[in-house]
Parts: structure tokens; C-alpha cells; sequence
């Protein structure tokens, strides 16, 4: 996690904190500082800092919580039970769910050093090195989802069964539970078609749910994953869905909020094509092709608006957890709209 937060929050009572970490944390010892990071629309994030060591906490969002969003208690069993597997996490240290410490629930992990890249045409990094950048964001998903959940503990984490179907029920519901940011045509269209042929599911795995550059902590200029962040939307499922949210930088345009790689020259940037990012994946995960890859794209798409729609009512109400949630809202139809032209080519009529 790069050491970089910028902006003081008062949020927190540092010294009620700090009683309770050095009563609960082993080895925890003040003073204690706080700061949050900039950045993530979802869970605030901070940095504590003390003499001795740096940690980093991550919260639920002060104020009213929308269904089961910012499940911080996910995040922290997903960390804890791949600590010490071939996926490079950061080290959870404790899980509180008591709101007489700071009002809601959060969990404190390890700082992790290292460098975020924010854009996927990796304007940071020199030409050469791009493409083992890439290779290294393949190789860390295929080894996830080649992760058996039952030998790490994580067999119940969620429904195998129908996953995508839940899953687009789940992201409709809430979309459609957010009355503050309104409803949309295309949204609703959209739900009912997915939900109407939503293809058969293709394998069982950990998925993270939300696998982008990123929520990538790298090595300082190594292209070696140094951390996986942000698990608040993982479990059980069809890995295929989590490589196709993964893939969607192919197919979101450059320039936009959020922004990917549709209508780069990934030639003269010197990136892998799309097509050889699949071949790439599918060798590491035993696959000679993927059923149904544009279904699960348009339903990612849907769900990534269902998400920007979410942060948009959060920022109405005052419960964004960050100060740009008003700019990422207002790419909220450009989403809409990328998301119906890719279910459009999953064959919704």
C-alpha cells in the first residue's frame, strides 16, 4: 500500500482506537495516527501509524448501509484464509464488529509497500516491462482460481450453485433498492434479459469480484504482485465471471472515468492483445476456451453500473467515502450505455 494518504480524517477517535488496539492487537503500542487514503468509493481506508510500525484499517462507510454492502467481515476471511498461499495477500491481524469502537465495523491488516498503477495502459511504466505487468495480473488470477476453497477453509463461503444467477438477482436488487439515485430504462431492461438467459455455470472457485489493475499492489518497479486488495465481493462462484470483470479493460474506452483500453494501439503501447490475455489464462487454469465469455462481460458491465449507480446515491446522501464519488457518478450513463452495447452482442434484442 503505498504510504501516500492524503487527506486528515476526524472521523475516527484515534485515542479510543488506540486503547482498544494495545487491549486487543498483540504487540500494538502508541501513539497512534490516523490518516485516510484518497480514493475507493466503498470502504474507507486509513493508515495508522505508530513508532513502531505501520498498519492500515478499512472500514464500512459511516451512515446508512444499503442491503449487505461494505462486508468488511468478507474481506477479512477471504485475507485470512489464503495468508500463506501461492496468492500474495496482506496480513489480516484482527476483525472488530463491536460499533462502540469507531461506529461501524472494520478490520486492521499489515501495511503493505509497494506501487498501485491506476491506469491499465501503464503510462508509468517503461514499454518493455508492460507486457511481464500484465503477465503477472494473469498469472496471480489463474493461480486464485486454481485455489481449491475447501483445502483453505473457504468451502462455505458462499452458494456454489447457481452462482451467476444469484449474482445477477443480487446486483438488480440493488440496484433497484437504491430509490435516491433513481431508476433507468436500460438498467431494468437489462436485468430482465440477463436474468431470462443467464447460460450454465462452467466451474467452482474463490473469486474475488472486483480483480483490476488497481486493487493490485505491485513490488516498487517489479512487475511481481505484491498484494491483492480489496476482496469485499468475494467467494464462491463461477471463475469465469471474475476473469470476464477482469477483462473488461478491454472493453471499457480510454479517457473515461475508470477508464481501459478500447480504442488504444495496443500494438505501438507494446500490451497483449485481448485474445492472448485469454489464451494466457486459460493455459494457467487447464481451459481450451471459455462458453458464453460475452454474457459474463455484458453482465459484469451491468453490475459495474449497478455499482457506479450505488456510489452515485451514496454521494446524494452524503455517505461516499470519498471526495470524487460526485465525479465517478457522473460517468454513470457512459456505463449504462457500454453495458448495453455489450449485452446487446450477448444477443438481448
Amino acid at each position: 500500500m503505498s504510504d501516500d494518504p492524503k487527506e486528515k480524517d476526524d472521523s475516527i477517535d484515534a485515542t479510543h482506537l488506540q486503547v482498544w488496539l494495545e487491549r486487543a492487537l498483540h504487540g500494538f503500542q502508541g501513539p497512534l495516527t490516523i490518516k485516510k487514503f484518497e480514493g475507493g468509493q466503498s470502504n474507507p481506508t486509513y493508515l495508522l501509524r505508530t513508532p513502531r510500525r505501520k498498519y492500515v484499517l478499512r472500514s464500512q462507510p459511516p451512515g446508512e448501509i444499503v442491503g449487505g454492502a461494505h462486508a468488511v467481515h468478507r474481506e477479512y476471511r477471504a485475507m485470512h484464509a489464503l495468508d500463506g498461499q501461492i496468492v500474495p495477500v496482506p496480513k489480516v491481524r484482527i476483525l472488530c464488529e463491536d460499533p462502540a469502537i469507531i461506529g461501524r465495523n472494520f478490520y486492521v491488516m499489515d501495511f503493505v509497500d509497494g506501487d498501485i498503477l491506476w491506469q491499465p495502459d501503464l503510462p508509468d511504466v517503461r514499454p518493455e516491462n508492460r507486457p511481464k505487468y500484465f503477465d503477472a495480473m494473469n498469472r496471480t488470477l489463474a493461480d486464485l482460481h486454481n485455489v481449491d476453497p475447501a483445502a483453505v477453509g473457504l468451502n462455505d463461503f458462499g452458494r456454489a450453485e447457481n452462482y451467476l444467477s444469484r449474482q445477477i438477482h443480487r446486483w438488480s436488487r440493488q440496484y433497484r433498492a437504491d430509490e435516491r439515485a433513481g431508476r433507468i430504462e436500460r438498467m431494468d431492461r437489462m436485468a430482465d434479459w440477463l436474468a431470462a438467459n443467464t447460460p450454465d455455470s462452467t466451474g467452482v472457485s474463490i473469486v474475488h469480484g472486483d480483480f483490476r489493475i488497481n486493487n493490485l499492489m505491485f513490488k516498487h518497479d517489479r512487475p511481481e504482485v505484491a498484494a491483492v486488495l480489496d476482496w469485499e465481493l468475494s467467494t464462491i462462484g463461477d471463475p469465469v465471471t471474475d476473469f470476464a470483470f477482469h477483462l473488461m479493460m478491454y472493453r471499457v474506452p480510454s479517457g473515461i472515468q475508470g477508464g481501459g483500453l478500447k480504442g488504444l494501439n495496443l500494438s505501438a503501447l507494446n500490451l497483449p492483445s485481448e485474445t492472448d490475455y485469454i489464451l494466457a489464462y486459460c493455459e494457467r487454469t487447464g481451459r481450451t476456451s471459455i462458453p458464453d465469455l460475452q454474457f459474463h462481460i455484458a453482465f459484469n458491465l451491468f453490475r459495474f453500473a449497478a455499482i457506479i449507480h450505488g456510489i452515485k446515491g451514496r454521494a446524494l446522501r452524503g455517505t461516499a467515502s470519498s471526495a470524487k464519488a460526485h465525479e465517478v457518478a457522473s460517468a454513470l450513463d457512459i456505463y449504462v450505455n457500454l453495458a448495453w452495447d455489450e449485452t446487446r452482442l450477448a444477443g438481448m434484442q
